[in-house]
């Protein structure tokens, strides 16, 4: 029977590598993210790769989208064997305040990306624990170990997220279920908020880019799932 990945957040970037990743494996991918504009090139790239996909375009801030893709995706492919949850920023382009100006409502509508993965995850692991098999894959930002203030709220919901994937992966360990998470500090290759340094250097005050191939990121995302033996990947080319 042909495995099922769900890619939350499926962007030109990380989110298409791991699509494609995972694809090479058997997998059949089920894309979602808030621009379904995307995904027919999307779906285009990864049936010339020879990989089954289907588009279930859903902002995952949306609660009842976002649940209701994921009926959608298990009304279609059956049982979801895994999850990878890495949505970007709705603007790319836009300044977190930094810590020392951060308040409750900043706070909040940072958090507002960590409610979904909690969805998600309560969704798909009764199955997952049913069955004795499956992965939660996560994506985060590196503020969440190293202090970076001037990321203010983003760097606490970088932190819960973080801390959510690798208390999962204690928690379910004894189970057949694997979690873990990518953290991931500099900008990838390919993604939005790259593309959108690229066009606006100013948004980085001329600093050094340094990036990320998501390639890479995403084959040790396999290697995480596949080996099961570390909750987290740590990825920082800022140093």
């Amino acid at each position: 029977m042909t495995a099922t990945t769900v890619v939350i957040g499926a962007g030109p970037g990380l989110g298409m590598s791991i699509a494609h990743r995972f694809g090479r494996e058997g997998h059949t991918i089920a894309l979602v993210s808030r621009n379904g504009a995307r995904h027919p090139g999307y779906l285009a790239s990864l049936a010339s790769a020879g990989i089954e996909a289907t588009s279930h375009p859903a902002d995952v801030r949306d609660r009842d989208a976002l649940l209701g893709a994921l009926d959608e995706i298990t009304a279609r492919h059956g049982a979801v064997d895994v999850v990878y949850y890495g949505p970007g920023a709705a603007d790319p382009t836009a300044r977190p305040v930094p810590i020392t100006e951060t308040d409750v409502p900043a706070v909040q509508d940072a958090m507002s990306w960590v409610y979904p993965a909690i969805d998600t995850v309560r969704a798909v692991l009764p199955g997952m624990l049913e069955r004795g098999h499956g992965g939660l894959l996560f994506a985060g930002g590196l503020s969440s170990v190293v202090p970076m203030p001037m990321l203010g709220p983003l760097a606490l919901a970088s932190a819960a997220l973080r801390n959510y994937a690798v208390t999962l992966h204690a928690a379910l360990a004894d189970h057949g279920v694997y979690a873990g998470t990518l953290t991931i500090g500099g900008a990838i290759e390919r993604g939005d908020i790259h593309s959108a340094i690229v066009a606006r250097p100013d948004l980085v005050g001329g600093m050094e880019v340094r990036t990320l191939d998501p390639d890479a990121l995403a084959d040790t995302a396999w290697d995480l799932y596949e080996n099961r033996d570390e909750a987290e990947a740590v990825f920082n080319v800022l140093a």
